[in-house]
This record gives C-alpha cells, structure tokens and sequence, in this order.
C-alpha cells in the first residue's frame, strides 16, 4: 500500500466508525451470507458478538496500517483460527467484496474511486497475510 491509500484508509475509516457496530456487522454479515449463504454455517457464536469483533478487528489493523510488522502476529494467530472454522482460501474474495460493498454503502459521498482502490488494496494486504499464514 501506497503512503496516501494508507492515509485513506485511515481518515475513510474515522468516519466509517461512527455507524454502530451492530448496524456494521448486520450490513457486512447479511451481504456476506446473500453472497454465499454456506458461509452462514461457520458463525455458531452469537452473531451480535460476531459484528463487535469484526469492527475491533479492523480497527485495530487500521490503527496499525503504517506499521504491518505490529500486527503480522495477530494475522497469523487469526489466519489460524479461520482455518479451524473452515475458511478457504476461495473465501477471502468473497469476504473482500462483502466489506468494500459495505464500506462504499455506509461512507456514501465520502466513498469514491480512490477510497474503493485504497480499501481494496488494503484488504488484498491483509488476505495475502492471512492466506500466507495458514498451517
């Protein structure tokens, strides 16, 4: 990722963070399973724990964008984790395309072509991590 896509990452994120994380991992999570409902089998935990979560996960990753050394521990132990709940590697499209769809969604005028290109680079960052990890 470029200096600038990380910087708009993180501003397109401080304004993304202010939706409620329910109103996030509803929208996320029923994109996500409208896209590939066999996913829906993987999520046994209550769901309202599921959107938390997911939005401190990226928060946490965003936080620590310009610095991926930070985190590269955290993606592996979760990478890990995703192949215990079955995650393939073919998932993570599907995923991706599930958060920008939900991103482009919730930041309505402050999403744009730079915004999507900079959200997909960052996802493709962090897949590749999460892809690479898998043991």
């Amino acid at each position: 990722m470029t200096e600038r896509q990380t910087l708009l990452v993180k501003n397109s994120w401080a304004l993304f963070r202010r939706i409620d994380p329910q109103l996030i991992g509803d929208v996320f999570y029923s994109r996500l399973f409208q896209q590939m409902p066999a996913l829906k089998s993987m999520f046994k935990t209550n769901m309202a724990e599921q959107y938390a979560k997911l939005v401190d996960m990226l928060s946490y990753i965003v936080s620590k964008l310009d610095k991926p050394e930070q985190f590269a521990g955290d993606v592996e132990q979760l990478a890990q984790r995703h192949v215990q709940y079955g995650v393939r590697p073919g998932h993570y499209k599907v995923v991706g395309d599930a958060l920008l769809w939900t991103l482009e969604k919730g930041l309505g005028k402050d999403w744009n072509a730079e915004v999507g290109e900079a959200w997909a680079a960052c996802y493709g960052m962090l897949s590749s991590l999460m892809i690479g990890k898998r043991q």
